[in-house]
């Protein structure tokens, strides 16, 4: 008798389509969300009432329910240091379907299975960590979720030879315009970049991001499966309009801008999960609060070394913190404030952990001769117009120019690597030199145009309409040179693409970056595509302004004030050289040197002690140098 109970109440569950998988609940979000993520979760395969423009209740059709061998929507990876993580994406399944997934190689033109993981709900996500990872090959790799679907792609070797390593920057990909991004995929074919870089807002769907990133990874799946991609959330797609996410904590305001998240850290969890995990493991792992996870970590290709940053997670809310100089917390127009009254002591920005992973990771060289860092948002408010032409705002404290300490901390670090800074965000494509004490003494930063232009558009357009001094010699563009953003921050304006027309789909100026790293030359390249370029055609136009050249030496502006004894390498080539000053114990500079020589500057009167190593400056030690006017040279030889 409790034999036949038993069977029937399964059939039951079977035959009304409720999840009968323990650990899929139809709110995992608690009863105070039961909405959210709601395409996704639940019983997301029947339709659902819903209210039309005329307040009538219909039943609208599942967004998620596709035919079931088409399942397997796409994968992620990348590899770093002999391991390989991949994540593979998933439509959401129904009870009865596979919940394990198969990761294959291809090996002598068979699939050998590697290894299986569950799929992981919410999110509908299966991940992969695969050890001994020969990165020196092209394999052929499989996502099966048994029979019923796959997804192929190749894991592409690490190209460390290449002349040029590519990278395309990409974010804010509109949720106003749906449908396939057809034009940016055919040009980043013919590119055919080494890395992609995904910096935030994937996703505007705020409330349904598996929505959102299945719909996001179907547009560029075709490029995604075939190289490595970093894709780091912003703050719409954890649902926020902006987010200062200050260590994890809970904020009861949607808007965020007290500090903290606003839904459930189960939902960021998922959000990051789904978009982070593939990410070389964090550098330090430790949750922040909620339990909400980390990601900030290193990623070399091609001997490209990339620091991923995580902008907003540890940055202090301004309200409550700051003066109210505007409509907002995070607005300010008054032109007379004082901006040291924004500056607070102990306000963070990348918070402390992030601080001491960049100051390592400036003296660690280990498999890199140039340094890059990547992260959602830019060091700076190089934004006059925001939402409409007619909306002038003085400062937005939702940028990196916010605290203005804990900027210029951070750009230091940059700069002590001589690294340049690739980000997304602000809708608003420009190329910068950042002033940390003074005008052009900084890094270049390159901010990429929104993918689709229709969310909030910003424009550049200073108030008096005047160049700067040291304005780009024979720019097409008016308003390049040296300015103060809102905040003080010192800035060079290199290039802008504002909007010429947002309502016209060919002039809102939306489209990317594609950034060429030239190890031998130790150059840099920055190019910015419109989004209806025709690269695969030979359309070489890109916005005026662009490209942009830099050497990696142009990412420490500062001028020297003499140089110390031309080191020559007895024993090694293109060492790990690091100049410290004496009297303040300050690094000026960690540097991977070209050729067997150098001449290394400083900058002050002093003296200056000189470390040197293969991948760290821990090898060899010289004290007691100074400034020499003498031509000759010292041998150095490392044990």
């Amino acid at each position: 008798m409790k034999s036949n109970l038993l069977s029937l109440l399964l059939l039951a569950y079977l035959l009304s389509g409720i999840a009968i998988h323990a650990d899929e609940p139809a709110q995992p979000f608690g009863p105070e969300f039961p909405d959210l993520d709601s395409d996704a979760t639940g019983e997301w395969w029947k339709p659902r009432p819903q209210q039309n423009a005329k307040k009538k209740a219909q039943n609208t059709a599942p967004r998620l329910l596709v035919p079931r061998n088409e399942v397997m929507a796409f994968a992620l990876y990348t590899h770093d240091s002999g391991i390989l993580k991949l994540t593979a994406q998933l439509y959401p399944l129904r009870p009865e379907e596979p919940r394990t997934v198969t990761l294959e190689f291809l090996h002598d033109g068979n699939w050998q299975v590697a290894m299986q993981q569950p799929v992981v709900y919410p999110g509908w996500s299966a991940h992969f960590r695969v050890e001994n990872w020969d990165g020196s090959r092209n394999v052929r790799y499989r996502v099966r979720l048994e029979e019923q679907s796959s997804f192929e792609g190749l894991i592409r070797r690490d190209p460390v030879n290449k002349e040029e390593i590519r990278v395309a920057v990409l974010s804010c990909n509109s949720s106003r315009t749906p449908g396939p991004r057809e034009t940016i995929i055919d040009n980043l074919r013919t590119q055919d970049p080494d890395l992609l870089f995904f910096a935030g807002d994937q996703s505007y769907h705020h409330t349904q991001h598996t929505f959102g990133w299945l719909e996001w990874g179907i547009q560029f799946r075709d490029v995604l499966k075939d190289r490595p991609a970093v894709t780091i959330p912003d703050d719409h797609d954890v649902g926020h309009p902006n987010i200062w996410g200050e260590n994890g904590i809970r904020t009861m305001q949607k808007t965020g801008s007290d500090g903290g998240y606003f839904y459930p850290a189960e939902y960021v969890r998922m959000v990051e999960r789904c978009q982070t995990w593939h990410l070389p493991d964090p550098v330090d792992p430790e949750p922040v609060e909620q339990g909400i996870g980390v990601y900030f970590t290193r990623l070399r290709v091609g001997g490209i070394d990339f620091a991923v940053l995580e902008d907003r997670k540890f940055k202090t809310g301004p309200e409550g913190t700051i003066p109210p100089l505007g409509p907002r917390p995070d607005h300010i127009n008054d032109p007379s404030y004082d901006r040291e009254a924004v500056d607070l002591p102990g306000l963070q920005l990348l918070g402390e952990r992030q601080m001491q992973f960049l100051g390592d990771w400036t003296q660690d060289w280990t498999g890199a001769s140039m340094k890059c860092v990547l992260s959602q948002t830019a060091f700076c408010g190089a934004v006059h117009l925001h939402g409409t032409p007619e909306n002038r705002l003085l400062a937005d404290l939702d940028c990196n120019g916010w605290p203005q300490t804990g900027r210029r901390e951070a750009l230091r670090l940059l700069r002590q690597a001589r690294a340049v800074h690739l980000c997304g965000d602000q809708h608003l494509a420009v190329v910068v030199r950042h002033g940390i004490d003074d005008f052009g003494d900084g890094p270049y930063a390159f901010t990429t145009p929104a993918i689709v232009n229709t969310i909030y558009g910003r424009w550049w357009h200073p108030e008096d309409e005047q160049a700067g001094p040291n304005a780009v010699a024979g720019s097409p563009l008016p308003w390049t040179g040296d300015y103060l953003d809102g905040l003080g921050n010192h800035i060079s304006m290199i290039a802008y693409a504002n909007p010429e027309d947002r309502m016209d789909e060919m002039k809102r100026a939306d489209g990317y970056g594609m950034v060429r790293f030239r190890p031998r030359s130790r150059t840099i390249v920055m190019e910015c595509w419109p989004r209806f370029s025709n690269v695969a055609d030979g359309d070489k136009a890109q916005f005026p302004g662009w490209p942009v050249t830099i050497s990696m030496e142009d990412n420490d502006g500062r001028k020297p004030t003499g140089w110390l004894q031309e080191l020559r390498f007895s024993n090694v080539e293109n060492a790990v050289v690091q100049v410290v000053s004496e009297e303040t114990g300050d690094i000026l500079y960690t540097i991977r040197t070209d050729g067997n020589s150098c001449r290394l500057p400083v900058f002050g009167a002093g003296k200056w002690t000189v470390r040197v190593g293969r991948n760290r400056p821990d090898e060899l030690t010289l004290n007691g140098l100074n400034q020499t006017d003498d031509q000759g040279f010292r041998t150095v030889t490392l044990p």
